[in-house]
């Protein structure tokens, strides 16, 4: 096998929080046959593997990974089909994923300019079902093309087949480290976005009277806004929101709102209502706090964003994630669910 396995790697640098423990192995994928070869050296040395993006919605523990990391940088995008209502295109998982927004708008697609600027690679963003400004990845998703480490081959997964729910999939659940994801297909359109559009995305339109839509005119816009409210994860440690927006039902809701008029919910599926994890976390004080103990701070813009400033291990992250859990809890009664990943 010709792909270079280093060892004893700081695990730091994968992870745009910059914190973690060491990793005994790691290695990187160019090739979709990389991945197989790397499975089978991993099972040979008897030893756990872990195959990650850019490590955008990644916390390392500080005791690292016994274990081989494969880092996916397996690249690659074209059309596979097209007609004049739009395109179906194929997204390697190693690209980076606001790069592929990027490229299907200059081509005059629509459908996932609303997820512009979303930290992360293609192949992590069916993990999560990300999504954003009302748009999720799964509304235009089609399939997923993985190597399945149960059957030691290569195989696809069409979208109704994945699980998708709320910042969820089977990927992250029920089949958690079983597959890994070699490339995503998606169906775009060639038509133009259109209201009724998210409320912050209309607010900025309505400000800079905008009211003829393309997808690089929400792409702008979606940009702007992200670039306005978040710390880029390349400049500031971070790992975007910290937190999920929580669910609860419409009784809790009505509770809550005689208590706390301002809070705000959406409706969503089985009659809950998606309450805003920022708000929760804003309202309990946490909103451009620098913690000297931890070394960690909350974003002035927007509170669900942590930020490393001089935390020295996990444990200092964790420590100030739990402070804001407690205290939300106590004011609202509600658990918040931490977003990024703690491996291993």
């Amino acid at each position: 096998m010709v792909v270079d396995i280093k060892e004893n790697v700081s695990l730091k640098s994968y992870s745009t929080m910059r914190l973690g423990g060491q990793a005994r192995w790691l290695a990187e994928a160019y090739e979709e046959n990389d991945i197989p070869n790397l499975v089978e050296w991993a099972k040979h040395q008897n030893v756990p593997f872990m195959v990650i993006g850019s490590g955008s919605n990644i916390v390392w523990r500080d005791e690292g990974f016994n274990g081989l990391i494969i880092v996916n940088k397996i690249l690659g995008k074209q059309i596979l089909s097209e007609d004049e209502a739009g395109a179906t295109v194929h997204i390697a998982s190693g690209e980076i994923w606001d790069d592929a927004v990027g490229w299907t708008v200059e081509k005059g697609l629509s459908g996932i300019e609303f997820l512009s600027l979303i930290p992360g690679t293609a192949g992590a963003a069916p993990v999560q079902n990300i999504g954003a400004y009302g748009a999720e990845l799964s509304n235009i998703l089609t399939e997923v093309g993985v190597y399945d480490d149960e059957t030691n081959a290569f195989g696809s997964i069409i979208a109704s087949q994945c699980g998708f729910d709320y910042r969820t999939s089977r990927f992250k659940q029920a089949d958690k480290g079983r597959f890994i994801i070699t490339n995503i297909t998606l169906k775009l359109s060639k038509k133009s976005p259109g209201p009724p559009f998210y409320d912050s995305l209309k607010n900025y339109l309505n400000e800079h009277k905008i009211s003829e839509f393309n997808s690089k005119v929400i792409r702008n816009a979606v940009i702007n806004i992200r670039s306005s409210k978040l710390p880029d994860p390349a400049e500031i440690a971070n790992n975007g929101s910290f937190f999920t927006n929580p669910f609860v039902e419409q009784s809790q809701f009505d509770s809550l709102k005689q208590k706390y008029p301002e809070i705000k919910g959406w409706p969503a599926k089985d009659g809950k209502i998606k309450l805003a994890a920022g708000w929760l976390v804003e309202q309990a004080g946490f909103k451009g706090v620098h913690d000297d103990e931890t070394g960690i701070s909350t974003w002035p813009t927007q509170a669900l964003v942590l930020v490393n400033e001089h935390a020295k291990t996990t444990a200092d992250l964790l420590s100030f994630k739990q402070k804001i859990v407690d205290k939300v809890r106590e004011m609202f009664g509600i658990t918040l669910e931490q977003e990024p990943e703690l491996l291993p």
